[in-house]
């Protein structure tokens, strides 16, 4: 029997006031019951207008529909034909935007609710397996993977079940990149991300971690080693910043480090030998999801009032909706269609605030959204002593410079086929935040996966 509910089920999470000074997960997950009764809300339409929307292509239908009967490792599998991080996309994939907007129930109420379906399945099969995958019998190839984040990831899942022996190099000493470095604990906690490339280890992906291609080994020398095809999936961890004055005063974060140091190096630990410096104002510059996580996390670390400097409108933010109310309601301020000028500081080097202009908007610029236009002699001061930088980043440009033949864009993004991840370089491909630039964790497991296949036909000698 269908459940004809218009609304979902809705999301168990602990309470604002109390979330708002710890790391743990906000949202609890459904319950065996809940899941169940929010499967019941899938039609499972004939033409699967769901899965056009999902950028890895799960048959959505299929696993809700095991869902709905009870048979959650069935469920699983059906998942993960398609997806290497079936837990990790269920917390932060923007369903609202993909999957979810294709949803035949959304049109006269709320779509099913997919990614919480999706992360039920995956955490119910950790919590209540026993066997692990098989590992598939290897072909008799080799492939190399740059980058342990979500497109390297997903690549060498997808290879590694094909049976080709491969090793993924990371630059940093613990495998995951974004989603250890950029995500905080409170929307994936790092014990799934273990758990999920612990899977992937099953299926005999080697991961060699403090290995900065570029410097410790080229793109040159893994062809030497005897790899065949090398898929880079590097990431874009450098950080963007505004050329202002005062950004090189103490208490000025790029978000990439502010994150990294409290998620990865876990500096919000007092004993951590590199702590997060205290602070009582904070401001976040940028509207994206970045700029939401670091903003909740300074409320964790203490600071007494954290503000989002955002120089467009609430329409225009750029952050998932779930993202942007969970943090008002934890209290966030957010100080819309104003822009940072100046950082102010102390004889010191110290901040001691945030010169700001009111903007106002104007006519549409390339993106299509309305240009913010500075509104004279509107200035302001901030009172701030901590400034977070979120306004993006771009690929490092390591690999580009040692790597000769490779091709890229201006902006430092490596030039790949959209339908291959194909390089310039014979047997190199390459896909997620290295060739668009930041974007999402599943875009970049979707490149990974196209990817993995171009580089199977590759070294089958298809191509």
């Amino acid at each position: 029997m269908p459940n004809m509910s218009l609304k979902k089920n809705p999301m168990p999470s602990q309470e604002p006031a109390v979330r708002a000074h710890n790391f743990e997960e906000v949202a609890l997950g459904y319950t065996r019951e809940q899941a169940m009764d929010e499967a019941a809300r899938c039609l499972n339409c004939k033409h699967k207008p769901c899965v056009s929307g999902c950028p890895v292509a799960i048959d959505i239908p299929a696993f809700i529909g095991k869902v709905k009967e009870g048979d959650f490792e069935a469920a699983y599998e059906i998942l993960t034909r398609s997806s290497s991080l079936p837990a990790v996309c269920g917390r932060v994939c923007p369903q609202e935007t993909q999957c979810e907007s294709k949803c035949v129930r959304g049109i006269k109420g709320e779509p099913v609710a997919i990614g919480r379906l999706e992360r039920f399945v995956a955490d119910w099969h950790m919590q209540n397996a026993k066997e692990t995958p098989v590992r598939p019998a290897h072909n008799g190839h080799k492939a190399a993977v740059i980058g342990a984040g979500p497109a390297g990831l997903t690549c060498a899942g997808d290879l590694a079940r094909k049976g080709y022996d491969v090793t993924v190099f990371e630059a940093l000493h613990t495998a995951g990149g974004v989603l250890v470095y950029g995500i905080p604990e409170f929307r994936l906690p790092k014990a799934i991300v273990e758990k999920e490339i612990g899977t992937l280890r099953d299926l005999g992906v080697k991961i060699e971690t403090n290995m900065v291609i570029g410097k410790v080994l080229s793109v040159d020398e893994l062809f030497d080693m005897g790899f065949e095809s090398v898929f880079i999936g590097s990431g874009a961890g450098l950080p963007r910043f505004m050329n202002i004055p005062g950004e090189n005063l103490k208490g000025v974060y790029s978000a990439n480090e502010f994150l990294t140091r409290v998620n990865l190096m876990k500096a919000f630990r007092k004993d951590n030998p590199t702590p997060v410096k205290d602070v009582r104002r904070v401001a976040v510059v940028g509207g994206g999801n970045v700029a939401m996580d670091a903003a909740r996390c300074a409320l964790r670390l203490g600071a007494e009032k954290v503000s989002i400097v955002y120089r467009r409108s609430m329409e225009e933010l750029p952050a998932r909706r779930e993202e942007v109310e969970h943090a008002q309601e934890e209290g966030v301020e957010f100080l819309l269609l104003n822009n940072p000028v100046e950082i102010l500081g102390d004889e010191h080097k110290n901040v001691t605030g945030m010169r700001c202009i009111r903007m106002e908007l104007g006519e549409p610029d390339a993106s299509g959204r309305r240009r913010p236009v500075p509104v004279a002699g509107s200035e302001f001061d901030l009172d701030v002593d901590c400034v977070i930088m979120a306004i993006g980043t771009s690929p490092n440009p390591l690999l580009r410079s040692t790597t000769p033949g490779l091709e890229t864009q201006k902006w430092g993004g490596i030039i790949a086929e959209e339908e291959t991840g194909a390089t310039s370089r014979q047997g190199v491909f390459a896909g997620g935040d290295a060739v668009t630039g930041a974007a999402t964790v599943i875009l970049a497991m979707g490149a990974g996966k196209t990817a993995a296949a171009a580089m199977d036909a590759y070294m089958q000698g298809k191509r």
